[in-house]
């Protein structure tokens, strides 16, 4: 077994381990940080994928619940399908490494990575990330890395490298960045409102960091590497690549002329099947021709930019197409909006509930906690022009979805200030680049419209980066094509005053530290102009919430009598829930939630509330109701559960029969004069002029 110890930042070392499991697979590697290591394989499929351009990659990251001494919860005792978490590291890995395999190389290749261990400390992500690219460089699969990945926080203005959870809690800027030997590959994450120039000095530190570890992987190939597999490159000879440019070039570059994508898309594709045609004759290779034509396709767009300063729909490349925005398009969701900039459309909701709606959330370093912000983003096969079933959330949705959240999530008030489970569903209703910034600026304004009282709006932008040599071009709000055909692809979303979230996908190496702050200055430049259209829209959160949201309000009670409310088993707050038509939740620290549809309902539960925790004083006088009739006395009950004795020989003129003058239910006003032994209430009904009666909420009766 080999094994390299790598230490970066002040964390505890990075250990890579090969040899002793896994066997079978083309690769496999151990990575361990602290007590938390991460198994990682990979294995290449033995023939070449007929019919696809594109490397069939696929990424699987697991964590099993044994992996930090637990067993799961709910009923079925074993992991199901993957969860949010896992599904987002998996995203991490496959964003890392998919760059790095060679032109041509269509090979299935499956990566798995599983949690071995998993302590309080260390995240296993970015130790995936080393992992899978360490199994990839020594085994015989085609791949140019070696890369690696960290973490880089911010913690009262110092960056760290590779922080424990805890400290992680405390940073303003929590990024995980995957790098090659040269250049940034991957970035995701996001911060508290951090200015761009920090975002650009975290990057380049995490770049720097990040060698040792490559510098390990490459010694860990030079001992235990095998050759790598030889792949045929998918090339076409000399003359079909002229034929492919005479007959297509000038269709291809009057096809990008037209404005509408669907019409676009058609006549390029058109234009490939009308070659394909002049070639019945001949045996060819679709897939080559498919690869070659794609970029003839980007050659030409890369030159039209370059040569005349125009993109794919005629705008200038720090243009942003223009923007419409709905405010409550609908009535009865709690707040709602419609942002569409160019041909992307998305219709957000915000739902508003009581906190026992919040998710709960099972993880490594926290255990079971709950989730009181949500955002679901769905992609509808309708907002392409697909013509498919709309199935479950796929792992693009997941990664959207979890990166507007990241975005808008700094924003949302604490649970003190506005005590509201919130739930954001954002539905792409056609798309056209970047439909996930679209998300956050439509979940702002409907979060505005909801009446959330959030202190700034939040949009998001995405930009791309084209590069010929030593000529680059930025492109602001980029197109679903510009994002495909581009060496760069970011997204940045924040405030006025920085940036909340960001993730960003580089296909080029050696990128300059000078055009990254230039990318991201020119993304902070269109995130102001959206801002400003959305404070136009709508300028500051309502001070009314929708009728149709639920009123919620929280009490504080003596923590040591909260039990009371809940009763035994349950019994008690059952009752108040019924009789108040209201939902109410103990929540720690002796604070009670009381969600109802209606002011009033909300009133009668805090009444019965207060009078379960409310004290019982001698010498004060309160309206009862009887419960029993014995014949020396009434037993009378002054609070809920607060039973005391009314002896026939301390009322004022008693009669001979009890049962004659009183009901079982009658109200009946009483004055405590002691506590018995067993600390229950004596009663009397002789009253001196001028004493108070006091009201079940242990408040004198007006």
């Amino acid at each position: 077994m080999e094994r390299f110890k790598v230490e970066i930042g002040s964390s505890a070392p990075i250990i890579i381990e090969t040899g002793e499991y896994a066997k079978f697979s083309d690769g496999e590697t151990i990575v361990r940080q602290g007590d938390t290591a991460v198994l990682v394989t990979v294995v290449m499929g033995e023939n070449l994928v007929e019919g696809v351009d594109f490397v069939p990659l696929s990424v699987d990251y697991r964590e099993q619940a044994s992996a930090w001494g637990k067993i799961p919860g709910g009923f079925i005792k074993r992991e199901g399908k993957p969860t949010d978490r896992e599904i987002l590291v998996s995203r991490l890995i496959d964003r890392s490494i998919r760059p790095l395999f060679p032109e041509g190389f269509f090979y299935d290749v499956v990566v798995i990575a599983l949690t071995l261990s998993a302590d309080e400390q260390y995240d296993p992500d970015v130790l995936s990330i080393i992992g899978a690219s360490a199994a990839l460089h020594i085994s015989k699969i085609p791949f140019e890395g070696p890369l690696a990945g960290c973490r880089i926080a911010r913690v009262d203005g110092k960056f760290i490298i590779n922080p424990t959870y805890e400290e992680r809690q405390k940073a303003d800027l929590d990024l995980v960045v995957a790098c090659s030997r040269d250049a940034i590959v991957m970035v995701e994450g996001g911060g508290k409102e951090v200015e761009e120039k920090i975002i650009t000095e975290a990057l380049y530190l995490a770049l720097e960091k990040c060698q040792p570890l490559i510098e390990a992987q490459e010694n860990l190939r030079s001992r235990v590497g095998v050759p790598k597999k030889e792949i045929q490159p998918l090339e076409l000879s000399d003359e079909f690549k002229i034929k492919l440019k005479d007959f297509c070039y000038e269709k291809i570059l009057k096809a990008l002329e037209i404005s509408d994508k669907r019409l676009r898309k058609e006549n390029i594709n058109k234009i490939f099947e009308e070659f394909l045609a002049t070639l019945e004759n001949q045996e060819v290779n679709k897939v080559a021709f498919s690869y070659a034509y794609k970029k003839l396709v980007s050659q030409i767009l890369r030159k039209k930019l370059f040569e005349e300063g125009k993109r794919i729909d005629g705008r200038t490349p720090d243009e942003i197409r223009p923007i419409d925005i709905k405010i409550h398009p609908f009535e009865r969701p709690h707040g709602s909006a419609i942002f569409s900039r160019g041909e992307t459309q998305v219709f957000a909701t915000v739902t508003l509930g009581s906190p026992e709606e919040a998710q709960m959330v099972e993880s490594i370093y926290e255990g079971e906690t709950f989730k009181r912000f949500m955002l679901h983003y769905n992609f509808p096969p309708f907002c392409t022009g697909e013509a498919r079933p709309w199935g479950p959330p796929r792992r693009r949705e997941i990664g959207h979805g979890a990166l507007a959240e990241r975005a808008l999530e700094p924003l949302i008030p604490p649970e003190e200030k506005f005590p509201y489970i919130i739930r954001v569903v954002a539905n792409v209703l056609a798309s056209n680049g970047s439909s996930s910034m679209a998300t956050v600026c439509a979940g702002s304004l409907a979060l505005f419209d909801a009446g959330v009282p959030l202190t700034k709006h939040v949009a998001g932008i995405a930009m791309g980066l084209v590069m010929e040599k030593d000529r680059y071009a930025i492109l602001t709000d980029i197109l679903g094509e510009e994002d495909q055909l581009g060496d760069m692809d970011f997204k940045v979303a924040g405030t006025r005053d920085g940036i909340t979230s960001i993730q960003m996908d580089i296909k080029i190496k050696g990128l300059k530290k000078e055009i990254m702050e230039e990318a991201l200055q020119k993304a902070k430049n269109a995130r102001l102009l959206i801002l400003e259209k959305m404070y136009s829209a709508i300028p500051e959160p309502r001070k009314e919430l929708s009728p149709y949201a639920p009123k919620i309000e929280i009490i504080t009670v003596p923590e040591d009598k909260a039990f009371l409310i809940i009763g035994p088993g349950g019994k008690t707050v059952k009752e108040i829930r019924e009789k108040t038509n209201t939902v109410i939740w103990v929540l720690e620290g002796g604070r009670v939630s009381i969600t109802g549809k209606r002011k009033e309902d909300i009133e009668a539960a805090k009444r019965e509330i207060e009078a379960i925790i409310a004290e019982i004083e001698i010498g004060k006088i309160y309206e009862g109701k009887i419960t029993r009739i014995e014949p020396y006395g009434l037993f009378v009950e002054v609070f809920p559960g607060k039973i005391g004795l009314l002896h026939i020989s301390k009322m004022e003129n008693p009669p001979r029969d009890l049962k004659s003058v009183y009901n079982i239910g009658d109200k009946i006003k009483v004055k405590v004069l002691e506590f018995d032994e067993l600390g229950r209430p004596k009663f009397t009904t002789k009253f001196e002029e001028g004493e108070i009666l006091i009201d079940e909420r242990g408040g004198p009766l007006l």
